[in-house]
């Protein structure tokens, strides 16, 4: 018995044979397409990854044990801590780059924006280390280039403050009593 109200499909093979597909066979056949065959090989279990050009591979280019000096010189570079750690080292040794007698005088303070503060201290040593500035530059330049250091401010000790302490008072200072 053919219920006439259901569509059905053909097909024709080598034009000779007529059949008709039923709609559970369609759906089988579209779970089929959609979702694989159940009684094919499953390739689930273990998929193997194609080897992506400089990864490392079991007895592989790549795979030789590498020094720790190494290792730690390009993490820092990957991270991109290269200048800080200049900065740094060179915040450390001041004394091998400026000269024993100089650092006995002179201290660096720290370091913005690409320039070096160092605090002397007197006046003079501060305008001794002015007139050197341009070779205690090509030392620094030579030996941290990644430091990213572009001119040096040398400071001298601190004058003392009219503006402030116990006996301060409003006005133009010490100069406003010669009058």
């Amino acid at each position: 018995m053919v219920d006439e109200n259901v569509p059905r499909e053909t097909t024709n093979v080598d034009d000779s044979v007529e059949f008709s597909t039923s709609e559970a066979a369609n759906v089988y056949l579209r779970f089929k397409s959609i979702f694989g065959d159940p009684n094919a090989r499953r390739a689930r279990g273990r998929k193997r990854i194609a080897p992506v050009a400089g990864s490392s591979v079991p007895f592989g280019i790549g795979r030789d044990p590498r020094g720790l000096g190494d290792t730690i010189n390009s993490l820092t570079l990957q991270l991109g801590w290269n200048s800080p750690l200049a900065q740094s080292e060179l915040l450390a040794t001041w004394a091998e780059l400026a000269g024993e007698e100089t650092a006995n005088h002179s201290t660096p303070a720290g370091i913005d924006d690409g320039v070096l503060t160092v605090r002397c201290e007197s006046t003079a040593w501060a305008t001794q280390l002015r007139l050197m500035r341009n070779v205690i530059m090509e030392h620094i330049a030579n030996r941290y280039p990644d430091a990213g250091i572009q001119s040096i401010r040398f400071q001298g000790p601190n004058a003392p403050s009219w503006k402030k302490g116990p006996r301060s008072i409003p006005g133009r200072g010490p100069r406003d009593t010669y009058g």
